[in-house]
């Protein structure tokens, strides 16, 4: 076991510093830019206005960061450029203080419809009769609201704008990705120091979260799975996670959120001794996730990611399609802003692989009631094919190639 138990909890706490405040965030100047860009694009398809929910699209494209809620909180961006904010009354002075992108608020009192308000807005800026692009995350009571109220509209989802946009990652993104990447892979290897038998589930996962702070992470792991065991045949987990013993399988998948922007990386071993089922399917889930990285190619389709991993894994006898044992869910999913966003990497996904994308590349294998293998590396595409964020494990001995 290189790398794997043998040290403390406290020490390894001791020996980090801080290093998130080293990368800067998104500026206005990139928000304003996709703004523009995105009006461009509404006047190219004739779209007149588009409504941006509360949540990781409000923020993408005007930096105003708003958890979604039982009340309608959004913004309008019309093609002219024009920005118009909804939110409650008594919420105006918090949207001022959080609005970056500059606009206009509207605002409804509790009494009355933030739908009608949503039509009224439209009216103003003479959109009448006409498509009006919806963020697809927005609700159904807030969509179904304003299709009621304003029955002359005509809803339209606004995946192929905001997702055209979000897939592709700039260099400021990547950056950030990178960093909160090079952060998590550290926790990772700490958190394989500090194993030892009878540790609990618990523990590793408070000092996850406690490491992703000492790193400068004020809000820790964005989550945490950590699995010992036969927990590990599970892919996101057992209610009640047992403590390690001794020859039991690691899985371990967190990440955290650096400027908005998050991280995902899991590593897989054994602590104790390896025996030969186990290094086998380690071995093969390594050679799978290796094809489905070179299959990462410009102008390529992401179905034919998972169709690179499931040909590997067929070739041994495992599978077919999602049966165990064997590769249980998709290969892979898109990330930025949410830890699973588009592309999604999966059968039947017709989407191009283009310059910018980031995604994860993950093809878990299950053994049932006996253990799981997870080995996930992110890849961005580059102008000259993928490139990983985080080098991929290199042994089930040594993970961490120390």
């Amino acid at each position: 076991m290189i790398g794997i138990g043998g040290s403390t909890i406290e020490k390894e706490l001791n020996a980090i510093s801080s290093k998130a405040h080293l990368i800067d965030p998104i500026k206005k100047s990139e928000f304003q830019l996709r703004i523009d860009k995105a009006c461009k694009l509404m006047q190219d398809e004739n779209v007149s206005a588009m409504y941006l929910h509360g949540g990781t699209n409000l923020y993408y494209f005007t930096g105003m960061r708003w958890s979604p809620s039982e009340r309608m909180v959004g913004a309008i961006l019309f093609k002219n450029g024009i920005l118009v904010y909804i939110a409650p009354e008594f919420e105006k002075g918090t949207i001022m203080d959080f609005m970056l992108i500059e606009g206009n608020v509207k605002c409804w009192e509790e009494h009355e419809s933030p739908f009608q308000l949503f039509g009224k807005v439209l009216a103003e800026n003479n959109v009448t009769e006409t498509d009006v692009y919806i963020d697809e995350t927005t609700p159904y009571f807030i969509t179904d609201g304003i299709d009621k109220t304003n029955p002359k509209l005509n809803l339209v989802n606004a995946k192929s704008i905001i997702a055209s946009f979000r897939m592709i990652k700039s260099s400021n993104e990547i950056a950030i990705m990178q960093y909160a990447m090079n952060i998590t892979l550290e926790v990772q290897k700490a958190v394989a120091r500090i194993l030892k038998v009878g540790i609990s589930a618990k523990e590793v996962t408070d000092f996850i979260n406690e490491a992703h702070k000492r790193y400068g992470i004020a809000s820790g792991s964005y989550f945490c799975i950590v699995l010992f065991g036969k927990d590990s045949s599970f892919p996101h987990g057992v209610r009640a996670p047992k403590n390690l013993e001794l020859n039991d399988v690691v899985l371990i998948d967190t990440g955290c959120v650096l400027h908005n922007y998050i991280s995902d990386i899991t590593r897989t071993y054994v602590y104790g001794e390896v025996n030969e089922e186990q290094r086998r399917i380690w071995d093969i889930e390594k050679e799978t996730q290796l094809a489905a990285f070179n299959a990462s190619q410009l102008g390529e389709t992401c179905a034919s990611i998972d169709d690179a991993s499931r040909i590997v894994l067929e070739s041994h006898n495992l599978g077919p399609d999602y049966k165990l044992p064997g590769l249980p869910h998709r290969t892979g999913h898109g990330i930025g802003l949410d830890i699973h966003e588009y592309p999604y990497i999966v059968r039947g996904n017709k989407t191009r692989l283009k310059s910018g994308m980031c995604f994860s590349n993950e093809p878990m294998i299950c053994v049932p009631n006996k253990f799981g293998i997870r080995l996930e590396d992110h890849i961005y595409m580059t102008n000259n094919g993928p490139k990983w964020f985080t080098e991929p494990s290199h042994s089930i001995e040594n993970p961490f190639g120390l």
